[in-house]
């Protein structure tokens, strides 16, 4: 597989994401449904704490991608839904952290919604990943 970042600006590149990912010779694409702070038991964790949601949905993203033989290396697409745009921002690096040491910066939205599906919870991450 080869990915070749697309950026005709630098700003986005500064802040861990590209404008657009160009894959090619991949064999596999993984699109995962939207994972939350929910433990094995698909209970709600952290109420509240947008930093531990956050780190737990990349958990809980990164669990789906490694049933699949994948990891966060993989994501080419990553689609952030919040409740509180201001709040994801002052704990992004939870985020950025997590994707810089895994050595991508995938293409990305990250969207302010009035709620999400399981009431208390502050962050959706859905990812595109390919091998």
């Amino acid at each position: 597989m080869k990915r070749t970042a697309v950026n005709p600006v630098a700003w986005s590149a500064e802040m861990g994401f590209n404008q657009g990912e160009l894959v090619s010779g991949h064999t596999r694409t993984l699109y995962t449904s939207g994972q939350t702070a929910m433990d094995g038991d698909g209970k709600p964790q952290h109420d509240g704490d947008m930093a531990a949601q956050l780190a737990l949905s990349l958990d809980n993203l990164a669990a789906v991608l490694d049933e699949a033989d994948m990891s966060l290396a993989h994501l080419v697409r990553l689609n952030v839904y919040t409740t509180d745009v201001d709040l994801l921002f002052q704990h992004y690096g939870v985020l950025a952290a997590r994707l810089g040491a895994a050595g991508v910066a995938p293409a990305t939205t990250m969207l302010g919604v009035t709620r999400l599906a399981i009431p208390g919870q502050m962050v959706e991450l859905e990812g595109t990943a390919v091998a």
